[in-house]
């Protein structure tokens, strides 16, 4: 392809026109531990909350929540621990996805301690350990991975590590050569900076969709408003959906938002993986056809339904 051609392929490939074939995400899967306290926690003493641990990662719950979702065949390449790969298997075949789980040799499985204040806003901190998932690497992918594939999804994770980036490249090329369109979501505001805005951006190139948060956006383009930012990407990359929580999400292209999309009501226990299942479902949808306006729509939809459980994979109860 030449160096117009990607951004005239993502402009096919996401105004209507379903796509044929499987989604396949590359990215994190970790264990959560999530403790839900109310109000402040108290420093030197205990708080009491309830503790539950869950299968998670933001690879992982995208995957999830597109198969939840309707999506026909869901993938995932992901880099675990022998301590618990065998229960992150199970997890992720009853959810419908079909994992390939590296096991390493010398790293356990990844931990994301998650801290979840039960008040109105049901806001969440992490403490995290990424462990095995930041140890993906080049040697990990292979061509095969996209035999029968129509998208491929990156956890913006993959970028907060040498081994990663270096497969972000691998996979990107190998994307391209195959006529495959390629999203990313940017991930997490800390290790942004850790990384570094400029590097980050470096990296867009062959990325049609990006799927950043309000606060990513914002950090990457240093404007303060979110439609401003969302518009600046859409410079970078062909199509950037921008993730507002409780305000809905924009759609961006060419320097300029072009829809407005409302969240959809909810009453918020957990915003653990709200992100997570807005990308899902928004890949779902545009595989199936839709505009990505009214893929966005679907993301709402499916951030709304996640703020009402506990964790960031869908739960059976939920439902669509």
């Amino acid at each position: 392809m030449g160096p117009g051609s990607s951004a005239r392929a993502a402009a096919g490939t996401t105004r209507g026109g379903s796509r044929d074939g499987a989604l396949l995400v590359v990215g994190d899967v970790v264990t959560d531990v999530v403790a839900l306290h109310s109000g402040p926690l108290a420093a030197g003493t205990d708080t009491k909350a309830a503790i539950r641990t869950l299968p998670g990662g933001a690879g992982a719950n995208v995957a999830c929540w597109a198969a939840h979702w309707g999506c026909a065949e869901v993938r995932l390449l992901g880099r675990v621990g022998a301590d618990s790969a065998a229960w992150h298997e199970r997890e992720l075949a009853a959810a419908g996805v079909h994992g390939r789980l590296v096991v390493d040799p010398d790293a356990p499985t990844g931990t994301v301690i998650s801290l979840v204040d039960t008040g109105a806003s049901a806001e969440r901190t992490f403490l995290t350990d990424s462990g095995a998932s930041l140890r993906l690497e080049p040697g990990d992918w292979s061509d095969a991975l996209l035999d029968g594939v129509a998208w491929l999804h990156l956890s913006g994770y993959l970028l907060f590590s040498e081994s990663g980036r270096a497969l972000v490249t691998t996979a990107l090329a190998s994307a391209r050569a195959r006529g495959v369109p390629v999203s990313l979501d940017p991930a997490s505001t800390g290790f942004l900076v850790g990384l570094g805005v400029d590097r980050f951006l470096a990296s867009l190139d062959g990325v049609e969709v990006l799927l950043p948060s309000r606060d990513e956006a914002c950090l990457l383009t240093g404007l303060p408003d979110a439609g401003d930012a969302a518009a600046k990407l859409s410079r970078h990359v062909p199509l950037v959906v921008a993730k507002l929580g409780a305000d809905g999400a924009l759609v961006a292209r060419s320097g300029a938002v072009h829809a407005r999309l409302p969240a959809a009501p909810a009453t918020p226990r957990d915003t653990t993986g709200a992100g997570d299942a807005f990308t899902g479902a928004f890949l779902t949808a545009l595989l199936a056809g839709a505009e990505p306006e009214d893929a966005a729509a679907q993301g709402c939809l499916a951030g709304a339904r996640a703020v009402e459980q506990v964790g960031g994979r869908p739960r059976p109860a939920a439902g669509l």
